[in-house]
Parts: C-alpha cells; sequence; structure tokens
C-alpha cells in the first residue's frame, strides 16, 4: 500500500476515535456511538482498500 493512503486512513481513523473520547467525556452518547460506528467503518475500510490494493499488485 502506498504511503499516502495509509497515512491518510491512520489519521481518519485517529481522528474518529478521538471524537469518541471528546463526545464521551461531554455527556453526549449518541454521538460518541455514532463516531465510533463511523471509525469503525473506516478502519475496515482501510482494511479492504489494502487488500484490494495488494491483490491488485500480485495480478
Amino acid at each position: 500500500m502506498k504511503p499516502i493512503p495509509a497515512l491518510l486512513f491512520a489519521l481518519l481513523g485517529i481522528a474518529l476515535l478521538t471524537c469518541v473520547s471528546f463526545f464521551m467525556s461531554a455527556g453526549e452518547p449518541w454521538l460518541a456511538a455514532l463516531s465510533g460506528l463511523a471509525a469503525f467503518l473506516a478502519i475496515g475500510f482501510g482494511f479492504a482498500f489494502k487488500a484490494r490494493v495488494r491483490r491488485k499488485g500480485n495480478s
């Protein structure tokens, strides 16, 4: 995987997990749960993207 997309996926995951902690401390459980779900999906999409790039590179 090229470094730029990997860095962007990592930064997106960190930003969303930071939002989770902020919303938890602010007492907003729905926003924390929504941010957690978004973080889970973003990290999962990053893994899927990485697998797709590796599979395409091997072909």
